[in-house]
């Protein structure tokens, strides 16, 4: 029974051959077919990642959007705006076993930025961030991810014991202020905040 199924088959891939060899051109034609269609698939992911770049470039968030977002979403928010300044490698690692970091970045300039992301669902009239999320995440930011710049973002405010620690751990606050004008406008983030590190030599 097997050796008859052998044989069908070699007996169906000959003919099959045979008549290929005789109507050669639907080889070509098939061919052509494939080339177009192949061109017409990568014509259209071309376009998608256009369409992408320029609905990322065009990203504008007003204040009472981002408030009214969850938590999560707001990383995700944070992440998108990092794509359009022009972070291309901006991810949101956000959740368990994060280490105090929210999204990574690396610049066009080549600064590695670790961002640590807080919402406050009442905006600027919720509770403060405080110092323990800055030590929190200044204490993994440059030894675990290799941080030029740490950042805490967030759209509510920060206590006033904040500044002074984050001016002597090198770090840096977007607070709802800050956070407007960079969501809300076409400026990065390395031009609204002071004293952004120069580039490392050699990236």
């Amino acid at each position: 029974m097997k050796l008859a199924v052998v044989a069908l088959a070699v007996a169906a891939a000959w003919a099959l051959i045979s008549w290929l060899l005789v109507n050669w051109w639907v080889l070509i034609v098939l061919g052509a077919l494939a080339l177009i269609g192949g061109a017409g698939w990568a014509h259209r992911r071309q376009q998608q990642r256009t369409w992408a770049r320029v609905r990322q470039q065009a990203l504008r968030y007003g204040l009472p959007e981002l408030d009214a977002l969850h938590h999560r979403d707001f990383e995700y928010a944070i992440r998108d705006l990092m794509l359009r300044d022009g972070c291309t490698d901006a991810r949101q690692i956000g959740g368990a076993g994060d280490n105090g970091a929210d999204v990574l970045a690396t610049d066009p300039l080549g600064r590695s930025w670790v961002i640590q992301v807080k919402h406050r669902k009442d905006g600027d009239r919720g509770s403060a961030v405080g110092t323990p999320d800055l030590q929190r995440v200044n204490g993994t930011a440059r030894q675990l991810y290799g941080a030029d710049v740490v950042l805490v973002v967030t759209n509510g405010r920060f206590s006033t014991r904040c500044a002074p620690l984050a001016q002597q751990l090198h770090m840096h606050l977007a607070d709802r202020r800050v956070l407007a004008t960079w969501a809300g406008g076409n400026r990065p983030l390395w031009e609204l905040l002071p004293r952004i590190p120069q580039p490392r030599s050699g990236r």
